[in-house]
């Protein structure tokens, strides 16, 4: 408790020396994130959902000029339970005008330097880390060479995968353990399909890369930060595709947040964000081995 309380100091220090506004969004929202992968809590008897995280919220403030901004909160995921997840966790979401994401990296490692002490920072494309770690690159792979891959480094036997699930399990199991040893490992440039909210570009290669980050520090993914999309159009098709994909694997549709798409569409600045998860930093601060070590109540004990 008392390395959490002083590691929220330091946080708080850190953005007010910077001029970021601290804000505060409610955990309570009308919509949900439609997120194939994150799965929303229902507040059956007022209808509404308890956010996976703050960002549609702050993405509001943005719009309406709030300037630089930052957020110490609670965000809930069902279904999330290990010992690197707990379904109530607390974030440390941030978005900064003007940045792109490279700029925001630089920022985050600044940052997460100063609470886990100097450690060298490596920044490292999504292609570079397949190519080291498996000998292929990730945006030519087709679905029968990342099967292989599977097969032979996690035994796991593919049946019907499309190409983004076997990238997703090839780079949980067998690249992110060997990120961030002793270093700050920051991954860069995802697939265009793995976007979520972030923009998308071409890179020196030829191929559609979605401007995101995640970064690792000891094999354990710290934070995830984009080059926001503001494009209202662009942002309702994901919305939209995402329903469809949800829908065809049998999973709950949720209602797409209107009023983010209003705000888009009113202007909301060219900038970056990043959501920094702080149960698990502080896993790496104490040196504990499960997120129950530094959670007061994880939710069996509630």
């Amino acid at each position: 408790m008392r390395l959490r309380a002083r590691l929220y100091q330091q946080i708080r220090h850190f953005f007010e020396q910077r001029d970021v506004l601290e804000v505060e969004t409610p955990l309570l929202g009308q919509a949900a994130s439609t997120d194939v992968h994150l799965a929303s809590l229902c507040v059956e008897a007022e209808n509404q959902y308890l956010q996976t995280s703050p960002e549609f919220a702050m993405k509001r403030l943005l719009a309406a000029g709030s300037g630089a901004i930052y957020q110490i909160c609670k965000s809930f995921r069902q279904g999330e339970s290990g010992k690197r997840h707990n379904p109530e966790f607390t974030m440390l979401e941030w978005y900064r005008p003007g940045f792109d994401y490279l700029q925001l990296m630089a920022e985050v490692a600044e940052l997460v330097n100063l609470l886990l002490g100097e450690r060298s920072v490596r920044q490292l494309s999504y292609r570079d880390a397949f190519v080291a770690v498996l000998g292929v690159d990730p945006h030519r792979a087709d679905a029968d060479v990342l099967v292989g891959l599977a097969k032979r480094h996690t035994g796991y036997v593919a049946d019907g995968d499309d190409v983004d699930t076997l990238l997703e399990l090839l780079m949980s199991q067998v690249i992110e353990p060997t990120l961030g040893c002793n270093e700050l490992t920051f991954i860069y440039d995802y697939p265009a399909s793995q976007c979520a909210l972030a923009k998308v570009a071409v890179d020196a290669q030829g191929a559609a890369v979605a401007q995101r980050f995640e970064l690792y520090v000891e094999g354990v993914e710290l934070a995830n930060g984009y080059y926001e999309l503001t494009d209202a159009d662009e942002q309702l098709q994901r919305f939209m595709a995402d329903l469809d994909e949800r829908k065809r694997r049998g999973l709950v549709t949720l209602p797409a947040d209107q009023k983010l798409l209003a705000a888009l569409q009113s202007g909301m600045p060219d900038c970056a964000g990043v959501a920094l998860g702080l149960d698990r930093l502080l896993m790496l601060m104490a040196g504990a081995d499960s997120i129950r070590d530094v959670i007061t109540f994880p939710t069996d004990l509630a």
